[in-house]
């Protein structure tokens, strides 16, 4: 029996919510008043977000980090849509104050755009940092078709 408890190699989802949530704030604090004071805040939180990010880019495989990055671009896209609408437009429609409905469109945007690029720097940094590109027989240790003599 293994004294030890596997985990998961995607278990460190924790820290990408973390870094969202970073990201978020920054943006809406960078966004809502000027001020140096805010605005170094605002850097600092996003700091915390990138170092979230690639913490999580190394706790994960690189197909699982390609798809985290590519779902937070299609979820960039998509919430970029209500931007084209006008922001205030979607805060008049949807129940509620308006002003709350575009700061968290606004915290939402910056959120996926910051972890979007992120994501896929990280993920750029990791492939283009591989000395070769890696064939997925010769990492599950199987071997090739091919015979040795």
């Amino acid at each position: 029996m293994h004294d030890v408890i596997p985990t998961l190699p995607d278990s460190d989802r924790p820290l990408l919510a973390a870094s969202l949530a970073c990201f978020a704030i920054a943006g809406v604090a960078t966004t809502a008043v000027d001020g140096v004071e805010l605005t170094l805040g605002a850097t600092a939180l996003a700091i915390v977000g990138v170092y979230g990010v690639a913490r999580y880019a190394q706790s994960v495989t690189r197909r699982t980090l390609a798809h985290t990055a590519l779902g937070l671009w299609l979820s960039f896209i998509g919430i970029a849509g209500t931007h084209a609408v006008g922001l205030e437009t979607i805060g008049a429609v949807v129940p509620g104050p308006a002003a709350v409905t575009v700061v968290v469109l606004t915290a939402i945007t910056w959120a996926t755009l910051l972890a979007a690029a992120g994501a896929t720097l990280f993920l750029c940094f990791r492939e283009y940092g591989s000395p070769a590109p890696a064939d997925e027989q010769v990492l599950d240790g199987e071997t090739s078709d091919y015979s040795t003599r």
